[in-house]
């Protein structure tokens, strides 16, 4: 059944807010200042900036109020901080009373601005125009319908956000008893030792890597990047394949499982075991170790390098300053790391796996709640 809607233009049926240019000079870190709202605090909705200056009460931005990014990424996101200034390239959309509710607008543009962004040419930044705000178009029901719409969709907006939630107080606690659990050094029975007497440490030189090396989109093997290196776990959302390469020339690339990555150039510190043989090899920019499994657990290895003390005590110390931040292989192989009994290793692993059982629990809730969350969206707000 075809519903009866109204096509109108989106500043006809919304109050569109433009940033300030606010002065660069008086921004600061401190929180006790009044927060800035910038582009990179749409998507968290919360300030990483503050201002120091006067405070411009037509800018004065509150929680729930709908901001879009006008450069990169056309982000839109409801404000989740306290009360702050709104910043040029950083625009407000607020429905008109008699024309529209502000959440229809919420649930309607979010992809309509994606499609936007996709659709928009541009450099390696892209910019949303006044000029484009003012051509949107979008479908406008009646008031009472909208707010069906509403109604039923922030029932999913409202279980997704607790979920988020969840899980930030969930990664909160695993961190702490991870950073608890691993501060070993003194402790009864533990040995620090050195990482290159137990473990095997290299990397592969770019020329060593492309000479012999063919990028595919499709196949079986995987190049394993920086990027596909994150929090202790492999992002294989973005990879290339190599089938077809000459892997004979490859083998101090060939990855088996229980190896650990380590990246050692530009974001330092990230780790990943591997968890398959014959599926993965190492490309440049990120090393690998190897573990003597009769003097430390893989896994147990691969916490304590995500853990606080080692960033703090290690992988710090040992950080070259150049206009790229690296670690040579010799240094990582100066890795001090505290080596309790195995028995001891085991238990803290059995235990730092729980949290992340729980935590991979509820992010797989999170992704089923967001895709009904998307089917949702598109079957009530489709009007064709």
């Amino acid at each position: 059944m075809m519903r009866m809607v109204e096509w109108k233009k989106l500043t006809s049926v919304s109050d569109v807010l433009y940033g300030y240019p606010f002065e660069s000079s008086l921004f600061t870190d401190d929180s006790n200042y009044i927060p800035l709202i910038r582009i990179r605090d749409i998507k968290p909705a919360k300030a990483s900036t503050y201002y120091t200056g006067s405070i411009l009460d037509d800018y004065i931005i509150k929680k729930g109020d709908i901001l879009v990014g006008m450069d990169g990424e056309f982000n839109l996101g409801k404000w989740g901080d306290r009360d702050g200034l709104l910043n040029q390239r950083v625009l407000k959309l607020k429905g008109k009373k008699t024309e529209c509710v502000n959440g229809y607008l919420y649930h309607y543009l979010g992809p309509l601005f994606k499609k936007i962004e996709k659709e928009t040419p541009g450099g390696s930044v892209k910019h949303l125009s006044a000029k484009i705000i003012k051509e949107i178009v979008i479908p406008i029901p009646s008031l009472p319908e909208q707010q069906r719409i509403v109604e039923q969709l922030d029932t999913f907006t409202s279980s997704i956000e607790n979920l988020k939630e969840q899980i930030d107080q969930r990664r909160k606690q695993y961190e702490y008893y991870r950073d608890q659990l691993l501060d070993l050094e003194g402790k009864e029975g533990v040995e620090m030792k050195t990482l290159g007497d137990f473990g095997d440490v290299t990397k592969l030189a770019g020329f060593e890597f492309t000479e012999h090396v063919i990028y595919k989109e499709e196949g079986k093997i995987i190049a394993l990047r920086g990027l596909n290196v994150r929090n202790g776990n492999l992002d294989l959302s973005q990879i290339k394949y190599i089938d077809g390469s000459n892997f004979e020339k490859l083998g101090r690339s060939k990855l088996l499982i229980n190896d650990m990555l380590f990246t050692y150039v530009g974001t330092i510190g990230n780790v990943a075991l591997i968890n398959e043989d014959d599926k993965y090899y190492l490309a440049p920019n990120v090393s690998r170790i190897r573990f003597d499994c009769n003097v430390i657990i893989p896994r147990f290895a691969l916490y304590v390098f995500m853990s606080e003390y080692f960033h703090r005590t290690q992988i710090n110390k040992f950080l070259n300053s150049s206009s790229m931040k690296n670690l040579s292989m010799e240094n990582i192989r100066k890795f001090k790391l505290p080596i309790p009994p195995l028995s001891e290793q085991q238990r803290i692993v059995s235990i730092l796996d729980t949290f992340e059982a729980s935590i991979r629990n509820l992010e797989q809730q999170l992704a089923q709640r967001e895709k009904q969350y998307e089917y949702y969206r598109n079957k009530l707000l489709t009007f064709e």
